[in-house]
């Protein structure tokens, strides 16, 4: 008859386990107060894309003239790409293109970042949104400022210019900023008057020398901006670099195309350039959302 007394001995203890158990999943314990922190939803993408295939051989055939009419291995070695360095290609890879051409010399570099968040209260995407705002500030740019894109386009002093052109100032585009940039005839070489752009372009500047306006834009995942570095008076090298950088969830990706000509005394054309890249951008966001 001992035996039953020890089983009620024993259910008794485990109705009590299960009530403080109860107690706690209730919230009702010595932390009672503490908020209960919902994890914030991780970001669309695991991985990233092989990056020196991310690129179709048609669009580097547009990209880097010259390439096509290299003998097989070389053409093979310009079109394969060369991979940037990396520790983690779930994070951060990258990969570069360059080709010879006898009138200029073309590269193309791309590189994809997925960041992510380790704190639970801040998702993904928020986490990469604000990678890509410091980028966009490092750029002289702001997604919410509104000045025209030819605000500083136009000074002719060398002051001017070294403000709206150099790595740390630059301008946004307003809606029509694209539309604008197309209007602007590049191939002008009238250096102090005339009606050269549709857009609202200045009068007092002098054609290829005078890159399109850096800018936010519109319609390019989540979030981008374009960033031109021209060259500076003086130097001896007429190469010209565009850089567009865009957010898609959280994922960054940079694209970034340059020129240097041969020849000191030709200069590159900052709108095909410009149009250039971002095509490619444009392109590479939508293989992302595939």
């Amino acid at each position: 008859m001992a035996y039953v007394p020890g089983v009620a001995l024993l259910a008794a203890l485990v109705v009590g386990c299960s009530a403080g158990s109860d107690s706690n999943a209730n919230g009702a314990d010595s932390k009672a107060g503490s908020p209960t922190v919902t994890p914030a939803p991780p970001g669309k993408y695991e991985t990233l894309p092989a990056p020196c295939r991310a690129v179709p051989r048609g669009t580097l055939k547009d990209l880097l003239p010259g390439a096509a009419e290299l003998p097989g291995d070389q053409q093979e070695k310009v079109f394969r790409g060369s991979a940037s360095v990396t520790y983690d290609t779930d994070r951060k890879v990258g990969c570069s293109w360059k080709s010879d051409a006898p009138n200029a010399t073309r590269s193309l570099s791309i590189d994809f970042e997925r960041v992510v968040s380790y704190d639970p209260a801040i998702s993904d995407d928020d986490r990469a949104d604000t990678v890509y705002a410091k980028k966009e500030k490092a750029a002289g740019l702001s997604s919410s400022a509104t000045p025209g894109p030819d605000a500083e386009k136009n000074t002719g002093t060398p002051g001017g210019k070294e403000k709206g052109k150099g790595a740390d100032a630059e301008k946004p585009e307003d809606p029509a900023g694209d539309a604008a940039a197309s209007a602007d005839p590049s191939s002008s070489s009238s250096p102090s008057g005339g009606a050269v752009g549709e857009g609202g372009a200045g009068d007092s500047t002098s054609g290829p020398e005078d890159p399109l306006p850096s800018r936010v834009l519109d319609n390019l995942g989540d979030a981008a901006f374009l960033h031109e570095l021209p060259t500076r008076a003086g130097s001896t090298s007429q190469q010209r670099t565009v850089s567009v950088v865009f957010r898609t969830s959280n994922v960054v990706v940079t694209v970034r195309y340059a020129e240097q000509p041969a020849l000191v005394t030709q200069v590159p054309d900052s709108k095909e350039l410009q149009e250039k890249a971002q095509a490619l951008a444009r392109k590479l966001a939508e293989t992302l959302s595939e």
